[in-house]
């Protein structure tokens, strides 16, 4: 079969953050470090899978975290419907991942089952762990279980010819990252496993964690999934936009062809 294009499509910012916010133990704490906030696009001919499905308006204005626009307009430049997509990877329950479920009403959910049993279990009754998430989406995710509609993973799973899903846990519970087979090799978008390049390649670790091994355990799992460790796509860098060309629209980022640019190892 063949390759899958890949693209990274940025829905949102958040620049009043400092390296406090991205790493434990940071030497230099108070210095600003931006975030950007991606959702994933998969697409072989016909067939495409979102990975991902960011946040909304009504989402931005509950936790004064505006968008630049809203998930389904930043799709567009691609030629695709909301209404069309039928297959959505979520990586994980947090708000600004799941936060437009209810944007996709057709799609089908692929999810580990440890983070649907963390996202309304026991956990949620701390507020800290509870923060991330939003009763609604959550509440979506398991309403389209109800109406049979979420396929749930355990670990390892084959989405499709040259996709797969990875549980690496750490950031949340059932966190799972994408492998996907390109022209540039095998590309893995981790999603929150790594929210910066500077979290994957110096070992630094994210603090928002609710099994930190596992985060730690994960960085060596990105690696031995990617081809290259080139091929590992962060879940929040601002980095990608420098990394990976533009494609379509200046929101818009072409990851299959691999780096233009040299990545910070």
């Amino acid at each position: 079969m063949s390759d899958w294009e890949v693209f990274a499509v940025r829905y949102a910012e958040r620049n009043a953050r400092t390296r406090s916010d991205s790493f434990i133990f940071d030497d230099n704490h108070d210095a600003p470090h931006a975030m950007d906030y991606f959702i994933w696009v998969l697409r072989r001919g016909a067939e495409v899978i979102l990975v991902d499905t960011g946040y909304d308006t009504p989402e931005a204005g509950r936790r004064d975290r505006p968008i630049l626009m809203d998930p389904r307009d930043a799709l567009k430049p691609l030629g695709i419907r909301a209404e069309a997509v039928d297959q959505v990877i979520v990586t994980h329950l947090h708000y600004d991942h799941a936060g437009g479920l209810h944007l996709f009403p057709n799609a089908r959910l692929h999810l580990q089952a440890a983070e649907m049993a963390y996202a309304t279990g026991p956990c949620m009754c701390h507020g800290t762990l509870r923060m991330p998430f939003t009763a609604d989406h959550v509440c979506e995710a398991v309403q389209r279980l109800y109406s049979g509609r979420v396929t749930f993973h355990d670990g390892d799973g084959q989405i499709a010819d040259g996709v797969s899903v990875h549980c690496i846990g750490g950031h949340s519970r059932g966190l799972q990252c994408v492998r996907v087979r390109t022209q540039a090799g095998w590309l893995v978008l981790a999603s929150d496993a790594a929210h910066y390049y500077e979290n994957l390649f110096a070992r630094k670790p994210f603090p928002i964690v609710v099994d930190l091994q596992n985060m730690l355990d994960g960085f060596d799992r990105l690696e031995a999934l990617a081809s290259d460790r080139r091929l590992i796509v962060p879940g929040h860098d601002p980095l990608v936009r420098q990394l990976f060309p533009a494609d379509i629209a200046p929101h818009v980022i072409r990851l299959d062809r691999g780096p233009q640019g040299a990545v910070p190892i």
